[in-house]
């Protein structure tokens, strides 16, 4: 029989269709595949999971974990649920027949189309913005934890009498749970009206009604619930105006309220709030009613007042009673932004002292004698002198010090410290087993006097060689973990590890607990996904005992197990007892503290020094704060990377809202040792932040903070072009008034558009100190020379210009290092030490120190007086600018002799004050033999005997000075 269709006759072939073993090998492979994607994004879990345990912190993880999940569960589910409800419940209301019009005529063949896949296509929309929603709710970790674990302030906001943390942690979860209910309400009515219009309730183009009754009342419940959002949001933003940022052309940055948003869009915003309330039930009413009319006559009567009310009217009263008397308008809102602001940066207790810049003290050989006790001036830059650590001190290639070095207190006195870490790149073989094997560590803490150098200008080490030795005896030398150790290692299996060289190789194997294990298959399985390297897995070079150590810089572990903390940008290393700690400074903020301006981390904490350095930038968890507590004081252990959280602040209620949600992670103050408390200090990024404020803050009266009258800034730094602000320095000094040396940190300010000094700040920064914080802040009321100035004085000198013109002849490049400013008898002194580089150096050596002591007095008529010299060292730069020599031994004090007491005869007294001046010579000149040598048994003895000396020798001059007793 013929084929009718034309086709060929014969048996029919079957085509394209696989084997049953394909089909099995496809589906293996598919399977397979599928697994291998689930471990990828698993490893990535799973290393984590370990770090954390591995570093006793695994609740950080849970908690952080467990919180993400929940919120992702509940308002994804929340979502899916909001948006898919409605599209069903439009499904369910349509119109049982469609009108017979073009327009849905056409939509017939896609309600035909979909109708197979109806049920997925809802799934599908309904996982994709639940996907969504839940993504985004799960970023918002932080701001559930501090609402459900957040801490009363104490303190009231001055407008609506709430406590702060309202503004801190409640308000911003409420505004979370706005803006979620806004997207859920928009989705839904898009979602709907899509499915109300592809169904037919809905018609554009149909003749006859324009909409179903049931999608006119789905919709307008859908209009009213995003009407009465609105409502709420009206009510919220009431109290937003305490936290809201503006710009006031008096002041510039504000947060809070002023006189318009307090007599004008705080009312305004109320009247609004019951406008949208009565607009919502009117699209309520609709269910009833089933016409538009009223909804939108009210949606209407909304949008007006939106504009009239809140936007007309608060520039009528700008325009009308705040602008033509401005100041006396805006004083009483002016105050209470100065007293929160000044609060929320803990400059509350910061008074301002008036210093004249007028010297007290005409006599040059007591000013040149105070002059030495004023300051312990750090004439060793860490700025500048790390290229000579690293020539002097380096020893390998695979050494290296941090390009700006760190100062601390040993025995007393200002150092300089560096610690010499692994440089991966000055590995003479670089292979995966150098790399990451036999190179793992760094060697020894190096240390230097700050105040002194040798006679060629190089530092005095206290701490140095390979092996180290000098002051600090016996300690665990080895860095595994520090600033620049940023590669991970494979410590404590078969293969032996580098130590150091010294006559020969020294080799070692890791000995702590820090790390992941890798003796589990499954464990080196994961992390050579996770780091995307193989031979993780096998290796032979890794066997039982292994251990891979990573996140190994201080700041990165430290915002690991505390990822609420905004981290300092200066750690640094201390050595107690018998070990290497690095200690970091950490933060808590919050840009929700009412009437307190806000500031930028990032900028406020940026100079000289940080510019190009990312090392020494801030972390911070939010840039934009306008609350700040140095809370907690952390330490990582050099070697087996042992962090500890410190609760600093006991009273910080930011603190206390993450320890109830982190419990267990951060240990009492009390458990501070003593030997690490001798070096903790101010940080550096807190002071410059208030030294920020202080710029505009150190005004309380309303008036003039309004006119701007008095208003600083910090100077750029005038020993670099750049333009970048100047750091602040530590500094062991007196502040007037103080009887000794605190260990300080310092800064200077100027006036806006103008370079002489306007003032000085100083904080105790030794926090074994009862006044450790205190901040001092001097208003220069005369005249007085600024750095900049200072500086470019100094360039003019004629002794100067030889100088340059004599090391640019020798090829050589001149670095001025840190200009120290410091009070003296009403007067001021800087300080700079100058370093040139020479061809054949390759690192930067003191050669001169220039010293300018500015005093405001002007005897004749002249203008502001002041000299300045250029020296070998900072003997003869004192020497020269106060125009004597230094006295052999500090003046002994003038006690008064108490009635009653018999005074020994004048010619004994005499010989006794002889002999304690001899003797302390001669101690002080055995210290400085004993420091030049290395010898600390034998200058600890000398500083014994001096103290001694000077002891006798003041109750001597003391005698000798009592009525009666002289002749």
């Amino acid at each position: 029989m013929p084929d009718r269709g034309g086709s060929p006759s014969g048996p029919r072939m079957r085509v394209g269709r696989p084997s049953r073993r394909a089909r099995t090998l496809l589906m293996t492979l598919g399977v397979l595949a599928v697994l291998a994607m689930a471990f990828v994004m698993f490893a990535g879990f799973w290393t984590d999971w370990l770090w954390y345990r591995s570093v006793k912190y695994s609740s950080v993880f849970t908690t952080t974990l467990w919180t993400k999940i929940g919120l992702f569960a509940v308002f994804g589910l929340l979502m899916g649920l909001a948006v898919g409800l409605n599209i069903w419940l439009a499904y369910r209301l349509r119109p049982p027949l469609s009108a017979m019009s073009l327009e849905q005529q056409s939509l017939d063949r896609y309600r035909m189309g979909l109708a197979p896949f109806r049920k997925w296509v809802l799934l599908a929309v309904t996982a994709l913005v639940a996907l969504i929603a839940g993504a985004s709710a799960s970023g918002q970790w932080r701001t559930w934890l501090m609402w459900v674990n957040g801490v009363k302030f104490g303190e009231k906001d001055p407008q609506f009498g709430l406590d702060v943390s309202f503004y801190a942690f409640d308000l911003p979860w409420y505004r979370f749970l706005l803006a979620f209910g806004f997207a859920a309400v928009v989705l839904s009515l898009i979602a709907a009206a899509l499915t109300h219009y592809l169904y037919g309730g809905l018609r554009i183009t149909s003749p006859g009604a324009r909409a179903t009754a049931a999608a006119t009342g789905h919709l307008s419940v859908l209009l009213g619930v995003f009407v009465a959002l609105k409502a709420v949001a009206y009510w919220l933003d009431r109290y937003g105006l305490a936290v809201k940022s503006s710009d006031f052309k008096a002041t510039g940055n504000w947060t809070g309220l002023r006189y318009v948003d307090a007599n004008a869009y705080l009312p305004a915003k109320t009247i609004l709030f019951c406008i949208a309330a009565i607009c919502a039930v009117l699209f309520f009413a609709t269910l009833w009613r089933r016409t538009w009319q009223l909804p939108v006559i009210g949606f209407g009567l909304m949008v007006l007042s939106a504009i009239l009310i809140g936007g007309l009217y608060p520039a009528i009263v700008q325009k009308f009673q705040v602008q033509p008397n401005e100041q006396a308008k805006e004083a009483e809102y002016i105050q209470k932004n100065i007293d929160a602001t000044r609060k929320a940066y803990a400059i509350d207790e910061t008074k301002l002292e008036n210093y004249s810049g007028k010297s007290t003290v005409k006599a040059k050989d007591q000013l040149r004698s105070n002059a030495d006790s004023a300051a312990s001036y750090r004439v060793l830059d860490p700025n500048i002198v790390s290229p000579t650590f690293q020539q002097l001190e380096q020893k390998r290639k695979y050494y290296q010090f941090p390009t700006t070095l760190d100062v601390d207190r040993y025995a007393g006195k200002d150092t300089v410290v560096g610690l010499r870490e692994l440089n991966i790149k000055g590995i003479p073989k670089r292979n995966w087993i150098n790399d990451h094997f036999t190179y793992t560590h760094g060697y020894g803490a190096i240390m230097a006097a700050g105040t002194q150098t040798d006679a060629n200008g190089s530092p005095i080490f206290t701490e140095a060689g390979l092996p180290t030795t000098g002051m600090l005896g016996t300690y665990q030398q080895r860095i595994y973990y520090g600033e620049k150790t940023d590669q991970y290692s494979i410590v404590g299996g078969p293969q032996k590890e580098l130590d150091y060289e010294e006559n020969g190789e020294k080799t070692t194997s890791y000995e702590g607990k820090s790390g992941v294990n890798l003796s589990s298959t499954f464990n080196r399985a994961a992390y050579a996904v996770a780091f995307s390297e193989p031979q993780i897995l096998y290796s032979g070079a890794i066997g039982e005992g292994s251990r891979i150590l990573y996140n190994r810089t201080p700041k990165e572990r430290v915002e690991a197990v505390a990822p609420w903390l905004t981290i300092d940008g200066d750690a640094y290393p201390v050595v107690v007892d018998g070990r290497i700690q690095w200690v970091i400074d950490a933060y808590t903020t919050t840009n929700g503290y009412p009437y307190a301006s806000r500031t930028t981390l990032g900028d406020t904490t940026a100079d000289s020094l940080t510019v190009g350095n990312q090392q020494r930038a801030v972390v911070a968890q939010q840039n934009q704060v306008n609350y700040i507590r140095n809370s907690v004081k952390a330490t990582v252990d050099a070697y087996d990377g042992t962090v500890n959280l410190y609760q600093w602040d006991t009273q910080d209620p930011v603190l206390k809202t993450w320890m109830k949600a982190f419990p267990g992670t951060v240990k009492a103050k009390s458990e501070i040792d003593g030997d690490l408390m001798q070096h903790l200090r101010y940080p550096q990024d807190m002071f410059k932040v208030q030294r920020e404020l202080l710029t505009r803050y150190h005004v309380t009266d309303p008036a003039q903070f309004y006119s701007g009258s008095d208003a600083w800034q910090v100077p750029d730094d005038p020993t670099n072009k750049d333009g970048n602000a100047v750091p602040p320095y530590y500094l062991s000094m007196k502040m007037p008034g103080d009887t000794a040396q605190r260990f300080s940190l310092t800064t200077t300010f100027t006036p806006n558009g103008r370079p002489n000094l306007g003032g000085f700040m100083a904080v105790d920064a030794d926090a074994t100190s009862k006044e450790y914080g205190r901040l001092r802040l001097l208003r220069v009321t005369e005249d007085v020379p600024g750095p900049a100035q200072v500086q470019s004085k100094l360039n003019g000198l004629p002794s100067v210009a030889t100088f340059v013109r004599d090391m640019k002849g020798a090829d050589s490049d001149i670095q001025y290092g840190n200009l120290l400013t410091v009070p003296l008898d009403g007067g001021f002194l800087y300080v700079e030490p100058v370093y040139a580089q020479g061809r054949n150096a390759l690192y930067p050596l003191l050669k001169k120190v220039a010293v300018s002591y500015v005093d405001a007095d002007q005897p004749n008529g002249d203008t502001t007086k002041d000299t300045t010299v250029f020296e070998d060292n900072l003997t003869k730069a004192l020497n020269a600018v106060f125009g004597v020599e230094a006295p052999t031994t500090p003046p002994p004090t003038s006690p008064t002799t108490p009635p009653g007491t018999t005074n020994p005869p004048p010619a004994s007294n005499d010989a006794a004050l002889k002999q304690a001046i001899s003797d302390a010579q001669k101690a002080y000149d055995a210290g400085e033999a004993a420091l030049a040598k290395g010898d600390w048994t034998a200058y600890g003895k000398a500083q014994e005997d001096l103290q001694a000396a000077l002891q006798r020798a003041a109750e001597a001059g003391a005698k000798l000075q009592t009525p009666g007793s002289s002749g």
